[in-house]
């Protein structure tokens, strides 16, 4: 009698064993999906995105480290022009494009005011008027060293 409650008990613990175990192996596929399917598809979408968004005359990094400007674009490829010399234009894939930024959308400084160039121009006759003077002082020096 003792053995058939002895084997009832452990058929019923290992059926539980099973659900616990079915459990963990959903919280570790559910882990893997949020920690890495759903961010690496995101960032799939975003350089998509970026792909298909670019145009003529942006400036691109390329994933080599490579600073240039779009000049042509087809469906799998893009011509770059690289630093000024115009010589310089390598036809590359678009999946080698790591950043886009678009022409318009770069910070440029603003225009100086007549005011800002009448306060430059007093500033560097001060400051050469002050080289001046630290010349001159540099001579005397030499000169009493002497």
């Amino acid at each position: 009698m003792n053995t058939a409650i002895a084997l009832t008990s452990t058929a019923s613990s290992s059926t539980g064993g099973y659900g616990v175990m079915i459990l963990w192996l959903v919280v570790m596929v559910a882990a893997v999906y949020f920690l890495m399917i759903r961010p690496q598809r995101k960032e799939q979408k975003r350089v998509s995105s970026m792909l298909s968004d670019m145009a003529v005359g942006d400036s691109v990094v390329t994933t080599s480290g490579f600073y240039g400007v779009i000049l042509d674009i087809t469906d799998e490829d893009v011509i770059v022009e690289f630093g000024n010399n115009k010589n310089c234009r390598i036809p590359m894939r678009k999946s080698a494009i790591a950043q886009v930024e678009k022409a318009g959308s770069a910070v440029s400084e603003p225009a100086p005011s007549a005011n800002s160039k009448s306060s430059d121009k007093a500033d560097d006759a001060k400051n050469s008027a002050d080289a001046d003077k630290k010349a001159d002082a540099d001579k005397k020096a030499d000169k009493d060293k002497k």
